[in-house]
């Protein structure tokens, strides 16, 4: 089972509404690992950044990534690398040649549903394609937080597909 969740496909909670309507709090998401490649290595680690059979996101793909303290986040995908976003008539390139912090890494831009309680790029900055982990591809079950364990489950999102 380990070995599953580490090669194949992990589960994800969704905590808070950012993503609402599409995922609520509670939902038990599953990830897809092979989605956009499995990934290998890390930058600076025993064995350099790739990933097996690559493939490329798209614009609205609900992405997994991980932050730098190892916390996961889901988020639709807004922006690929090339792209150039606009905040507040600012434009801000998606690839920053020449940037430090930049490296050789392909950035994404992503994006809460719900600008109420916005965990996205706007906090978060660009994601590095090394860190996104797959795409959130089934609503496997959904829990109210608020609820004991053994009540709480809704019929309506049981092994919903996104």
């Amino acid at each position: 089972m380990l070995a599953f969740r580490a090669l194949v496909m992990t589960v994800c909670t969704i905590e808070g509404d950012g993503l609402s309507p599409q995922f609520m709090e509670g939902d038990r998401v599953v990830i897809n690992r092979w989605s956009y490649g499995l990934r290998t290595g890390k930058k600076g680690g025993l064995f350099d950044y790739g990933r097996i059979c690559q493939q490329k996101m798209e614009k609205g793909d609900f992405i997994a990534f991980e932050d730098l303290y190892g916390r996961i986040y889901i988020c639709q995908c807004a922006a690929l690398p090339g792209d150039t976003v606009y905040l507040d008539n600012d434009k801000v390139p998606c690839v920053v040649p020449g940037v430090q912090t930049c490296d050789d890494q392909d950035y994404y831009w992503v994006k809460s549903i719900n600008n109420d309680n916005p965990i996205d790029s706007r906090m978060l900055g660009f994601i590095p394609e090394e860190r996104i982990i797959g795409r959130a591809c089934l609503i496997l079950f959904s829990h109210d937080p608020e609820a004991p364990f053994w009540r709480g489950y809704s019929s309506e999102r049981f092994l919903l597909p996104k």
